[in-house]
């Protein structure tokens, strides 16, 4: 993730072209596939895109984040996977 700044304005996070470059083409895939197929993440990405108003690969993009910092909470941690901790407006609405 970069942030694009100037010395005037605060821009926005994108997911920069630096580090492995496999590693984020292999991120990506896992996060199009976690769309079709998981709910947690299909849920996320509807909600992107109708409610938030994205693009569709903008949503991705994003979740691509969701999933990287997942991942690292996971080895660090030595959690499972949780849907509640991943989508916190679900706990708080029900």
């Amino acid at each position: 993730m970069a942030e694009s700044t100037s010395g005037k304005r605060k821009g926005r996070m994108v997911l920069s072209k630096r580090g492995d470059s496999a590693l984020r083409k292999y991120l990506y895939l896992a996060t199009v596939q976690l769309v079709w197929n998981n709910p947690v993440f299909r849920h996320l990405h509807e909600r992107n895109v109708q409610e938030k108003k994205m693009k569709k690969q903008q949503s991705i993009f994003k979740l691509i984040g969701k999933l990287a910092r997942i991942l690292v909470g996971i080895v660090q941690r030595g959690e499972k996977f949780t849907p509640e901790k991943t989508v916190l407006a679900w706990v708080e609405a029900a």
